[in-house]
């Protein structure tokens, strides 16, 4: 790669940008920063394409393809190397008619850098493919330094090129040529899924056997459009857009299965007729070999009606071991034993590779790699890629085409490329599987597995985590504690996660014991603050000895563990004739609310301390007497304080109204009142866990 071209100048180094179309935007420096840069780029050349501004009618072909890649490239060095917001410019100069990109970020001091090492495949960045590409796409290019901020910039020439005569995509074939439109790859109507291939593009020369060898054609021009002047690396833009593209597409897909579809249908029909999607578990330790085959997890084929058919091919013919169970290059795979592989209806005379004659089919015999037995019509070509990430062999992509005789080195590549892409999402899909399994065995953990049944008194509970896939910091339990005792809690860790998890299980049965030893309200509250501060000297003792063992010097006072609190509402009910006689006491908690049969509604509790912060806090509790019809509402602060922009749901005794207007309904039509209402405050999901307790006397 040559060398960066940069300037330390006031201005920059682009073009004077008057008399420009011009579209700005800021982008936040995370990861989905390039992909909105492209969607933004698009859509303004779109706009521009409508104009009668010079070179507007191009812009949505070859231009506004490549213009999508370098703004991306460009985004996607400042987000990773820079990591702050990310300003892009796009205008189009009405003197030259050219495309000036511009991308500025906030940190001058790390230049642009260009990730392009080679790495183990399991060890490959997927976040680029560095400047590198934006010099074989723009037409000049170069980095603008200012005070407190870097811009790197990339123009492209709008005019139409005359073509030379393209080159050949095999010995013996030509091919017209003529430029890539990357969007077609995942967005335009592709081949019908059973037209013959090869039959679109003109040939020249005649037939030089019974079998032809691959055409340019069968897979559409483009694919092997070179443009003049350039490296013609790969299959050009094209080939990058498609990753770029596909990268996006798979990244945010959270379950293996999903991945294995999509990617048929990236594959189908635009680079094979057919893809078969193996998926095997991960018993094997890194290096190992894996299972025979794993599970056939999906088959996609250009003509539905075929699926089915070749998915009972596919089942008798798994993937066999490989000699390097970790090489994701393609390997042969053999021809399925079934009509549904080719790349036409085999009922069709007019199937590629043959055109409908017998005598043709009788010369060709079997095709390369294919099984012996009934054979296929037409035969085809069919190559298998071990799917491998973080070292392990993660299950196996095949792809088929019928009428070839083999892929070209462009193709195998690309869906090499595209393996690698498939193998990192579907590790990605397990790793959150297993977390997500891991997180809600806890979490069914950390909660009672059944609500006890109290006498004369009706329950309803609401728990939403607001993280799916980890354990919740909010907490519940209503349990019975003897001699005609019911004792409730309801309780907010700080923090989320494991960490949370912890202090959970540690409360959780410490109020029961406390609870069912006889303890009183206010005297599990006093007990159970000790208890957190004495677990917490523990754990701080702890750390400094590691710490000192290690050769390392002890922490100073204050920087050990923190301490674990939590706020907590905890109380008693005893059910007598016509009613139920409750105690309890808020540490740190939002306020119980009573609303009784008239729709008055009162705090029945007094604030008090966190537990865990302060030692020898004293705390004390209310009493009070819930008659038939009267409610205790009890909840979390993520109700409480559930956001709609600067405003809060509690805003105004805002709980308080809500529960006002509930009067008259039962326990489980309140909690999926309030419940609705905290949702519908705002606009954008619920930021905290929230927890709500109903108790109604009956």
């Amino acid at each position: 790669m040559r060398a960066i071209p940069t300037q330390r100048e006031t201005t920059s180094c682009a073009p004077d940008a008057r008399g420009s179309t011009r579209v700005e935007a800021t982008l936040s420096g995370s990861p989905l920063a390039p992909g909105s840069a492209r969607a933004l780029l698009r859509k303004a050349l779109a706009e521009w394409a409508q104009s009668t501004a010079d070179g507007a009618d191009l812009l949505t072909g070859r231009v506004g393809d490549d213009a999508a890649l370098v703004a991306s490239e460009l985004v996607t060095n400042a987000v990773v190397h820079a990591g702050t917001e990310v300003r892009l410019t796009c205008r189009l100069e009405e003197d030259t008619g050219a495309l000036v990109v511009e991308v500025t970020d906030q940190h001058p001091s790390r230049p642009p850098r260009d990730d392009t090492a080679e790495g183990p495949a399991h060890g490959t960045p997927e976040y680029g493919r560095g400047l590198r590409m934006v010099a074989a796409l723009a037409e000049s290019w170069g980095v603008t330094y200012r005070a407190g901020s870097k811009t790197v910039w990339a123009r492209l020439p709008t005019r139409e090129e005359t073509p030379a005569d393209p080159p050949a995509a095999y010995a013996g074939e030509r091919a017209p040529a003529r430029d890539l439109h990357a969007a077609a790859l995942l967005a335009a109507d592709p081949l019908g899924p059973l037209a013959p291939h090869g039959r679109t593009g003109p040939r020249d020369g005649p037939r030089e056997g019974p079998r032809d060898a691959w055409r340019a054609a069968s897979y559409g021009d483009d694919w092997l459009a070179r443009r003049p002047g350039r490296d013609g690396a790969w299959l050009g833009r094209g080939a990058l857009s498609f990753l770029a593209e596909a990268s996006d597409l798979l990244a945010g897909q959270l379950d293996e299965d999903l991945v294995a579809s999509l990617t048929g249908q990236l594959i189908v029909p635009r680079l094979a007729d057919w893809c078969a999607v193996w998926l095997e578990d991960e018993a094997t330790a890194p290096g190992g070999r894996p299972g025979a085959g794993g599970r056939l997890a999906r088959v996609w084929h250009a003509g539905e009606h075929l699926v089915e058919e070749l998915s009972r091919a596919l089942e008798a013919c798994p993937p066999p071991q490989s000699d390097d169970p970790l090489g994701t290059g393609p390997v042969p795979y053999p021809w399925p034993r079934a009509t549904a592989a080719g790349g036409g209806d085999p009922h069709t005379p007019d199937s590629p590779g043959h055109a409908g004659d017998p005598a043709a089919e009788a010369a060709d015999g079997p095709a390369p790699g294919e099984a012996e037995g009934p054979a296929l019509t037409p035969p085809g070509t069919a190559l298998a890629y071990r799917l491998v990430a973080g070292g392990r062999p993660l299950g196996t992509l095949v792809i088929g085409r019928g009428g070839i005789d083999r892929f070209p080195d462009e193709i195998t590549g690309l869906v090499e490329d595209l393996g690698r892409r498939v193998a990192l999402a579907i590790g990605a899909a397990r790793r959150y599987a297993r977390q997500a399994t891991i997180s809600a065995v806890l979490q069914r953990g950390l909660l009672p597995g059944a609500v006890a049944e109290i006498p004369g008194v009706r329950s309803a509970l609401v728990h939403e985590p607001c993280d799916k896939g980890g354990p919740s910091g909010d907490f519940y339990d209503l349990f019975p504690a003897g001699h005609g005792r019911w004792c409730f809690a309801v309780g907010d860790v700080q923090g989320k996660g494991p960490e949370a998890a912890v202090v959970i299980g540690l409360v959780r049965p410490w109020l029961r014991l406390l609870a069912r030893e006889g303890y009183r309200v206010a005297d599990v509250l006093d007990r159970l603050n000790q208890l957190l501060l004495d677990d917490a000297t523990e754990a701080a003792d702890a750390a400094a000895r590691a710490l000192v063992a290690a050769g390392a010097r002890p922490t100073a006072p204050g920087d050990g563990p923190q301490t674990r609190f939590l706020s907590l509402l905890y109380g008693e009910l005893v059910p007598f004739e016509g009613g139920v006689r409750c105690t309890l006491a808020s540490a740190g908690h939002p306020l119980p609310l009573l609303l009784d049969p008239e729709g008055a509604v009162r705090a029945v509790a007094q604030p008090q301390t966190l537990l865990g912060v302060v030692e020898d806090a004293g705390y004390t509790s209310e009493t009070f007497e819930m008659y038939s019809g009267d409610t205790l509402l009890c909840v979390t602060d993520g109700v409480t304080e559930r956001r709609s922009g600067s405003r809060q749901f509690d805003d105004g005794d805002g709980l308080a109204l809500a529960l006002a207007g509930c009067a008259g309904m039962e326990a489980g039509a309140i909690a999926d009142r309030i419940t609705r209402l905290v949702h519908e405050f705002g606009a954008r999901p619920p930021a905290d866990d929230m927890a709500l307790l109903v108790l109604q006397a009956e």
